[in-house]
């Protein structure tokens, strides 16, 4: 790609792309999608997590967040149970095979990160972490793009 003709929301969007193929087709290998497998990974491992608590942890509308539960309740990889701490609520636990998925997925997730470590050098990684720091807090400043 030409110099010129990049804009550092194009760069993301391709990373991005690239990154989310690249866990969708090893997701598919085991039978599952990469939302399935961020959400697992977003479950506690040593117990149930409430799931009023999931959607602001992975950043997703709740909605969406309904329809991956339900696809993960259907493969036998989460169940719900009333929350005892909290009368309303609800909390989503980790099946025996939720867990082993949500372990291949853990796995996957930390590879990635240590060739990327070994790729770039610590210097550019803190680079990248603070660069991506300020563009999330910006993307979050409505008067970044005018009227």
């Amino acid at each position: 790609m030409e110099e010129n003709t990049r804009t550092i929301d194009l760069m993301l969007r391709m990373a991005w792309q690239g990154v989310v193929k690249m866990y969708a087709d090893r997701a598919a290998k085991y039978g599952y999608s990469m939302a399935q497998g961020f959400t697992l990974l977003s479950i506690s491992p040593d117990g149930c997590t409430p799931s009023t608590r999931l959607g602001p942890r992975m950043g997703v509308e709740s909605t969406s967040l309904s329809r991956t539960l339900k696809s993960l309740e259907e493969k036998k990889l989460i169940y719900r149970k009333d929350n005892p701490k909290d009368g309303r609520g609800r909390l989503v636990c980790l099946t025996e095979k939720g867990m082993e998925i949500r372990n291949i997925t853990e796995k996957s997730v930390e590879k990635f990160n240590i060739v990327m470590g070994e790729n770039v050098s610590p210097q550019k990684l803190k680079h990248f972490y603070e660069v991506a720091d300020l563009i999330i807090k910006m993307s979050h400043d409505e008067k970044i793009l005018g009227d």
